[in-house]
């Protein structure tokens, strides 16, 4: 693959481009797209027409670039993430019925929570999680149950990268992570929004690690925290023998 005079390859050029665009970046200008790819601005031009030619990014009347719908129609097609929402879906519906509040669906990558699947209701508390953001491992009850149920190896991992700002949050980790084990799910009030909590469970594989999280998020004054939980864990247990079912 062509490399460019800084040593650059293309590839790794356009994935700069790509995650140029997030949660609040939904648009960006050719020279918005170059600062924050760290792109010569003549690279950064003709780069984006090569994208915005494949379908890559979609050129908007006001000349901005957002991403476009050939990455919508890749990230759709099968990969396990998607067989997980997608088997998932049914069961968070219920969930969302009982609770009405924000129900997701989550899991671990690259040191971080990545939210495959969210529902909400009208009404819904404050939740700043949207579908296919990211969101940190420390701050969420989400994060939180994926880690107590992560394997071991897995877990050193993460700590040996992460561990001074986790504990920093968390100064007795392993004892808190050993608790959200043995009682099943994880809560936390005011971690990231004051006025609500997070609560998740695992939806474990067959060696009883940690698939993804199923979570919901309520106001503090909820006053239906068991009954959520039993919601949680009875489609929790569902997703899971869906998705050995689906294995078989």
């Amino acid at each position: 693959m062509a490399n460019s005079t800084s040593g650059d390859a293309v590839l790794d050029r356009a994935v700069r481009v790509l995650q140029a665009f997030d949660a609040h970046h939904a648009r960006l200008s050719v020279s918005a797209l170059a600062e924050r790819a760290a792109l010569p601005r003549t690279t950064a031009y003709r780069l984006v027409s090569q994208m915005t030619d494949l379908g890559l990014l979609t050129r908007l009347p006001d000349g901005t670039y957002r991403l476009g719908l050939m990455l919508w129609e890749m990230a759709t097609r099968s990969t396990d993430a998607q067989d997980l929402a997608t088997a998932a879906l049914p069961f968070m519906e219920d969930v969302n019925q009982v609770v009405r509040h924000s129900t997701q669906l989550s899991i671990l990558d690259g040191g971080e929570v990545l939210i495959l699947e969210r529902l909400s209701r009208p009404g819904h508390a404050v939740n700043p999680a949207r579908r296919a953001a990211r969101m940190p491992v420390h701050l969420t009850s989400m994060g939180m149950v994926l880690l107590a149920h992560a394997a071991a190896a897995d877990l050193e991992a993460y700590l040996a990268r992460h561990r001074e700002t986790v504990t920093a949050k968390h100064p007795e980790l392993r004892r808190e992570l050993d608790h959200i084990r043995r009682q099943g799910f994880a809560s936390f009030t005011s971690f990231i929004d004051p006025d609500t909590t997070g609560i998740s469970v695992p939806v474990l594989d067959q060696r009883g690690r940690a698939l993804a999280a199923l979570s919901v998020v309520v106001p503090i004054q909820y006053d239906a925290a068991p009954s959520a939980v039993m919601s949680l864990r009875t489609a929790a247990r569902a997703i899971s023998r869906t998705m050995d079912t689906g294995r078989r």
